[in-house]
């Protein structure tokens, strides 16, 4: 339902989205222009955009896309991470953490809801662990 796409089951608006989404551009030039198209969407909907902190690949292509739009991005990238999901000129304001926990875990604490686009296993859990703490009712 297109028209409730920006509200949460609460009934309050969603003013932050969380995109989880591979360190590598996929096999198909189709999967960068969806993240690319993702990022626009979320910008012309003026919503904020948290994600994995890396600017390659599809989280990469999103986040470069969402901030030309106008968008506030927020990065939440673990210390292991930065050498290998950061080349270069980073994507809005970068949050560095510990771990992969602190990362899902702040990651939650700052979005309202959670798009998944194709990725790799991590990307996989991500997507896995909130459909969880949602069953749950940790978020």
């Amino acid at each position: 339902r297109p028209a409730r796409w920006a509200e949460r089951e609460s009934g309050k608006a969603m003013k932050t989205v969380c995109v989880f989404a591979g360190s590598s551009r996929g096999v198909s030039p189709a999967y960068a222009e969806a993240a690319r198209e993702l990022g626009r969407e979320i910008a012309k909907r003026n919503l904020r955009m948290v994600y994995g902190g890396g600017n390659v690949g599809l989280m990469g292509e999103c986040a470069h896309a969402a901030q030309e739009g106008g968008s506030e991005v927020v990065g939440v990238i673990p210390e292991r991470l930065m050498p290998k999901e950061v080349s270069g000129q980073t994507v809005g304001d970068i949050r560095v953490v510990k771990d992969m926990h602190e990362r899902k875990a702040l990651m939650a604490k700052l979005s309202d809801g959670f798009i998944c686009l194709p990725g790799g296993w991590g990307t996989l859990e991500e997507a896995f662990e909130m459909i969880t703490w949602q069953q749950l009712g940790y978020h």
